[in-house]
């Protein structure tokens, strides 16, 4: 990997983009739909993509960005690797493969210098010295250790693990304290597959994709104990989630069929629903452009427009690559970045930069 050859292709047009089938405008029904306007500029402007040779195979999962230290860093899921860029021109910097297996989800702490890697393998979820980049802690889970998302209101971590990842049966969510890697508490479920989360700030609530289920389970997230549990009605396989507090409104992502549903996280009541990319791996919801974005693996990303709490209208498609499925949004920057895996196509993966801006 010390050989990366990289290439940043800076665009200066904007990207061709395609209407998908049934654009619509979605109101409190999600049956009440109108096509968007034709004339909706896309929000997103491919400016850069960056291609990594030796990655030709297999999938990559998410990023993870240190601000301050100029720093990107990307799990490399099945080359069992993390990888370090320049975050400003994306130049490689380090391939990290001591402690690595089966990374998933990266927790970069500021304060501590930390970086928290989620790894499904047998060796278990670490934690590493930023500076070094050597293992300073090891977090006992179950193995199978994938989704993670972080609480700054309470400076806690919360970790799925077990399940199918993990050739469990039942899957868990635990939470911890990321700077030590000490086990908080731990939460049961009876499904094999558990995915995203999405945390209140200004409330107790942690919202899960309880995917083998079917729901989406409310959850205290100090007692990690089950206050609700909402089916999603419209579609299976709910996996991917981002969260509007301020208007209390979850997108959640599903994959049977491709569906991005908004609902009420008041109530659980269904807001809108339009369809989106089958294979998505990560939702995004750009606070500052009133924005949601569904990454899909077939090559495009779903944008929807957030008018108000409760309508919503989609946007033209914007084109990515095939795999490219989850990204990070940096809004300092304006910038948001979607790793393109080649999975079993063979194509080079690629990091594809894009410049955000209101539609």
């Amino acid at each position: 990997m010390s050989n990366f050859k990289l290439t940043l292709m800076s665009v200066a047009v904007s990207l061709a983009t395609s209407f998908s089938i049934g654009n619509t405008y979605a109101q409190s029904a999600p049956t009440s739909a109108k096509k968007a306007p034709a004339s909706m500029s896309s929000p997103l402007k491919l400016t850069g993509r960056t291609e990594l040779p030796g990655y030709d195979e297999g999938d990559f999962d998410h990023f993870e960005v240190d601000l301050k230290g100029n720093r990107l860093f990307l799990a490399a899921e099945d080359h069992g690797t993390l990888e370090v860029f320049d975050l400003k021109n994306l130049k490689h910097l380090k391939t990290i493969k001591e402690g690595i297996e089966v990374p998933h989800g990266l927790l970069y702490l500021p304060e501590k210098n930390r970086l928290i890697v989620t790894d499904s393998g047998k060796s278990m979820s670490k934690i590493f010295d930023a500076s070094t980049y050597k293992v300073v802690g090891t977090i006992k889970l179950k193995q199978g250790a994938d989704s993670m998302a972080y609480d700054p209101s309470t400076k806690r971590a919360y970790i799925a693990n077990g399940g199918k990842d993990g050739d469990l049966p039942d899957s868990y969510l635990t939470s911890v304290d990321p700077s030590t890697g000490k086990v908080l508490a731990e939460l049961k479920f009876d499904t094999n597959k558990i995915e995203a989360m999405a945390i209140e700030q200004k409330g107790k609530n942690l919202f899960m994709n309880i995917t083998g289920k079917n729901y989406l389970a409310v959850i205290d997230k100090e007692k990690l104990t089950i206050t609700s549990k909402w089916p999603i009605k419209e579609a299976e396989q709910n996996a991917p989630l981002a969260f509007d507090e301020e208007n209390h409104r979850l997108f959640v992502a599903t994959r049977k069929p491709g569906k991005m549903i908004v609902v009420n996280a008041a109530t659980g009541a269904t807001v809108a629903s339009f369809n989106g990319p089958l294979r998505c791996d990560q939702i995004i919801f750009d606070q500052a452009n009133h924005l949601i974005y569904m990454l899909g693996g077939e090559g495009y990303i779903g944008v929807y427009q957030q008018k108000d709490a409760d309508h919503y209208v989609e946007l033209p498609h914007v084109s990515s690559a095939p795999g490219a499925k989850t990204g990070i949004l940096i809004p300092e920057m304006n910038r948001l970045l979607v790793i393109a895996s080649p999975g079993e196509t063979k194509a080079t993966a690629a990091i594809l930069q894009y410049e955000v801006s209101a539609p």
